[in-house]
């Protein structure tokens, strides 16, 4: 026997009825008397009824007109309407891939690469609320996972991921359009990470390297690596078709350095000039047989079930400017990156080294 209060039973059978579009925006809900009637209660039992779907914004009341289906949510605002709509449809989608055999994790996994893809597609986001950070540079899943976590680490505040490459990140920091960047630019004449590109993208600045952490790059390719691929010479046999990053990427620089060391050019890599936003597209490439072998992230391969070479092991560093540095939120990210909690998260991604999480280092 259903142990919920009544009035409860009824606020859900009309919000169900509202998520279905059984009953539209503006309809009217039908008197409270018909109501009563209808559910065998009283007219104060549906009243408190009404009342409650009121509290979570899906009707509104006004007297001698009767109850209503609110008829517009503003775009972006978060109401409970919008939200318990959004809910309902990814319960929707759960309960068919779950059905179909898929586990809580794949699922959780599918959704992350997704959003990634979307957020690298991106062209023109509108302007965040003032409660929201934005984050412009290199795609990495451990990110996407901070983002997930951010409003719980820094007070309610909300982390906008865009992925555009280390260098599209650091222009943006430059450029006041975003408040942090990710990057992992490797600098070959120093043989350091970031601090070079740094002063001459943001120079006079004060800015801080916060390191989110060491992560394994190298070759992604199908599982067995029926290549045999142990390095970048490798890339150029024949047939083999390359999965590449785009210009401004940090994966890109490196690559280009190397080949460049190599000896390597890119008419022996056929499918260099296939250019992938993010790792996740890198590896999506691969999974689908669309290419042979792409250079990315180990949690990349990890994440579509494909075999990996690692070819080094690089750091890449959370990019913020004085005085965004001294922001409560940042200030919560820094400090939550440092703690047991952070890193077996991020380590749980694969592919990632966080002993040094949360360290930081200034360019003056």
């Amino acid at each position: 026997m259903d142990k919920t209060p009544l009035y409860q039973q009824i606020a859900e059978s009309v919000r169900q009825e509202i998520l279905y579009d059984a009953i539209g925006p503006g309809d009217q809900l039908p008197p409270v008397r018909e109501m009563a009637t209808q559910w065998n209660c009283t007219p104060g039992t549906v009243q408190r009824a009404y009342k409650e779907l009121a509290r979570q914004g899906l009707v509104v009341s006004r007297q001698g007109q009767g109850t209503h289906v609110v008829t517009e949510i503003p775009a972006g605002e978060e109401t409970p309407m919008r939200r318990a709509n959004l809910v309902h449809r990814a319960e929707s989608f759960l309960l068919e891939v779950l059905t179909a055999g898929y586990s809580p994790a794949e699922v959780e996994r599918a959704v992350r690469l997704a959003l990634d893809r979307w957020r690298a597609l991106a062209q023109e986001a509108p302007a965040p609320p003032k409660n929201v950070l934005r984050f412009v540079g290199s795609h990495d899943p451990a990110v996407a996972l901070i983002a997930a976590r951010f409003a719980n680490v820094a007070a309610g505040h909300a982390l906008h991921l865009s992925f555009a490459g280390s260098l599209g990140g650091l222009i943006a920091l430059a450029e006041g359009e975003s408040d942090l960047a990710g990057s992992h630019l490797w600098d070959a004449e120093t043989d350091t990470y970031n601090t070079p590109f740094v002063r001459r993208l943001l120079p006079g600045r004060r800015v801080a390297l916060l390191t989110m952490a060491h992560r394994r790059l190298g070759l992604i390719v199908p599982p067995g690596n029926p290549a045999h691929l142990a390095g970048l010479k490798d890339l150029a046999q024949a047939g083999l078709r390359f999965a590449n990053r785009q210009h401004g990427a940090g994966t890109r620089v490196w690559l280009d350095a190397q080949m460049k060391r190599l000896g390597l050019s890119p008419e022996q890599m056929p499918g260099y000039a296939t250019e992938m936003l993010t790792h996740s597209q890198v590896a999506q490439a691969i999974a689908e047989g669309q290419a042979d072998v792409g250079l990315g992230i180990e949690a990349a391969a990890i994440a579509y079930g494909l075999d990996f070479v690692c070819l080094t092991t690089e750091r890449y560093d959370m990019v913020i400017p004085m005085p965004a540095w001294e922001y409560p939120p940042i200030q919560a990210l820094a400090q939550w990156l440092c703690t047991r909690e952070a890193r077996m998260a991020i380590t749980a991604l694969g592919g990632y080294d966080t002993d040094q999480s949360g360290q930081v280092e200034w360019v003056e």
